[in-house]
């Protein structure tokens, strides 16, 4: 006896057959509805992405976010095909995006933006991400974590229902609500873009300190509007690139016209403009002695400042009791303490004095005051004396000096012995009786020019004139006398 097919008969294939061509027309006619957990959202963009505005639009086209499993796809790779603009932003940490996925880089696309909750149910739900890193869009939230009333900020406080971009007006629509007559002077100041310059940490907002800065306010400086120092100020860069030295604010209204420069503070401080404390030694031209006591307008005449001349003679040479005669360098001989002391210092002239030239009196050399073109060689002042008679010319340097006149030092000029002869030292006129560059040996030896002609000319010597080249010391040889 044979054992029945069960479902394999001919009746169960032909159930089987009829069930799957029932489910493959509700599937055609229907598409993946039938296993849709809900309608899709049906908020609109501003452009179309891959031909549809919205998720609704898709129509029931499950497989453009759903991939079949063998396709080795993820939905986050679906979304990323139509919204590029999201793929570009996870490679950039500082954006939104980037940001979450730095935050939890497992974290799907779908747990912030969750679908089939019907056409209206809203599309993206930040609170699903309570650690989300603000500060990274460039803006904290530590200062603005309740609101005026006390209550905790919510995100749709500043992004709406919708979770909109931010709209900067949100910042003026909520602050002229606490402060209406601040906001208004605020942005009449720095205008309306906010985020310009506040990022959430009060840096530059309730409690920014300008002292804490390299530019304190002190003074005069504490009580002007920030416009009046940052006028069309929009950005921190605007505001930290303002000018910090005086004259770029007050040089408009610089009565000096310039004269004295631009380092206003050199005279003015913040504490009264108008009572100037000016330091003359910080100039090229310091206040010493006399000068300390001069009234300004006797060295700036007419109130000119600038170009103003340094030297003495400028000022004094209408007084100069030397006629010009010392030149133009008065500092040479006075100085700012006394004008009436001169201290000259001879050793700063083209003459200086020397030994017994040090105690003499000014008038021995400049005879009836006169200075300029005082000679300088020694026969101007010391006359050949009667006993030179001419003889050594005009160098007294050569066997003189400032020391003292007498005794004279020639014999570095003298190779001869001048202690020669039996009573030591001998007048010069003795050898030299006519001039310097001759002398004779007659006027002391007993012989006379013939004896002496014949006895040389015995001994085969011609040059018989020139005695001190045989007879350099005066001397035959040694011991004895050569007379």
């Amino acid at each position: 006896m044979s054992r029945p097919l069960g479902c394999l008969s001919t009746g169960g294939l032909v159930a089987a057959l009829l069930t799957l061509l029932l489910i493959v027309g509700v599937v055609l006619i229907w598409g993946g509805t039938i296993f849709s957990p809900g309608p899709l959202n049906a908020q609109a963009g501003d452009v179309p992405l891959k031909g549809v505005y919205s998720h609704a639009e898709t129509g029931g086209n499950c497989a453009a976010c759903h991939p079949a499993p063998w396709e080795g796809a993820s939905m986050d790779n679906r979304c990323l095909v139509c919204h590029g603009a999201v793929r570009e932003q996870l490679g950039e940490p500082t954006s939104l995006h980037g940001a979450l996925r730095a935050a939890d880089e497992a974290r799907p696309c779908r747990a912030c933006h969750p679908e089939h909750r019907g056409a209206e149910a809203p599309l993206t739900v930040v609170d699903a991400f309570p650690a989300f890193p603000h500060e990274v869009t460039g803006y904290s939230l530590q200062g603005h974590r309740r609101t005026a009333d006390g209550d905790a900020f919510d995100c749709a406080d500043c992004h709406g229902p919708e979770m909109a971009p931010f709209d900067r007006q949100s910042c003026l629509t909520c602050h002229r609500n606490l402060d209406a007559a601040y906001v208004q002077s605020h942005v009449a100041d720095f205008g309306t873009d906010c985020l310009a310059c506040h990022d959430g940490l009060d840096t530059y907002g309730a409690s920014f300190d300008h002292n804490r800065l390299a530019f304190p306010l002190l003074g005069g400086h504490a009580s002007p509007a920030c416009r009046e120092c940052h006028p069309a100020a929009r950005t921190i860069t605007d505001l930290r690139n303002t000018p910090q030295d005086c004259f770029s604010c007050h040089g408009a209204d610089d009565v000096h016209k310039g004269e004295f420069g631009r380092d206003c503070a050199a005279c003015h401080s913040t504490e009264d403009w108008a009572q100037v404390a000016f330091d003359h030694d910080r100039t090229a031209f310091p206040l010493t002695g006399q000068h300390v006591t001069v009234a300004c307008w006797r060295c700036h005449v007419g109130g000119v400042y600038k170009g103003t001349p340094q030297d003495c003679f400028s000022c004094h040479g209408a007084d100069d009791a030397h006629k010009g005669e010392f030149g133009r360098d008065c500092a040479a001989c006075h100085d700012t303490e006394d004008w009436a002391q001169a201290a000259f210092d001879h050793d700063r002239t083209a003459f200086p004095l020397t030994g017994q030239h040090v105690t003499v009196a000014c008038r021995r050399c400049h005879v009836g005051g006169v200075y300029k073109g005082t000679p300088q060689v020694c026969v101007a002042c010391h006359a050949d004396p009667v006993y030179h008679r001419g003889l050594f010319g005009t160098d007294c340097a050569a066997c003189h000096n400032t020391t003292g006149w007498q005794p004279a030092r020639f014999d570095r000029l003298h190779t001869f012995p001048i202690n020669h002869g039996e009573s030591g030292f001998s007048p010069c006129r003795t050898c030299h009786p006519a001039t310097l560059t001759a002398y004779t040996c007659y006027n002391c030896h007993e012989h006379n020019p013939a004896d002496v002609e014949s006895e040389h000319r015995e001994e085969g010597i011609t040059d018989f004139q020139n005695c001190v080249e045989c007879h350099p010391t005066g001397r035959e040889e040694e011991g004895e006398d050569d007379d």
